[in-house]
């Protein structure tokens, strides 16, 4: 069961990834689709979002999430599996963390010379 709920993640991550790049368009902005995480049962998948600069992160994460409904008809039609979880978005905060470290280390690096 495991095998095939990886399976589902990975397939899952790439068509959900091609649908974000095909669809929406967030000017100025990096969006990283960092993982896909479905639910032993395969009725509902997590899709952790990041995005550079942070800040437009709770944005992105919105209308992705008013979107679903779209992007779950299309990954329906594309997907030939039942069931196909039910999607939904969400921050992923390691991304931010590791980010906000990143740029600490930075600014020491500066400070020290």
């Amino acid at each position: 069961m495991a095998k095939r709920i990886e399976k589902v993640n990975s397939l899952l991550e790439q068509e959900i990834g091609k649908i974000i790049l095909r669809e929406f368009y967030f000017p100025g902005v990096m969006i990283t689709l960092t993982r896909v995480e479905a639910a032993s049962n395969l009725f509902e998948a997590k899709v952790y979002i990041s995005a550079y600069p942070d800040a437009k992160l709770d944005e992105i994460v919105g209308i992705l999430n008013k979107s679903v409904a779209r992007i779950q008809h299309e990954i329906n039609e594309k997907l030939r599996m039942r069931p196909v979880p039910r999607i939904r978005f969400i921050k992923d905060k390691d991304m931010a963390t590791s980010g906000r470290v990143e740029e600490l280390l930075n600014q020491l690096k500066k400070e020290e010379k």
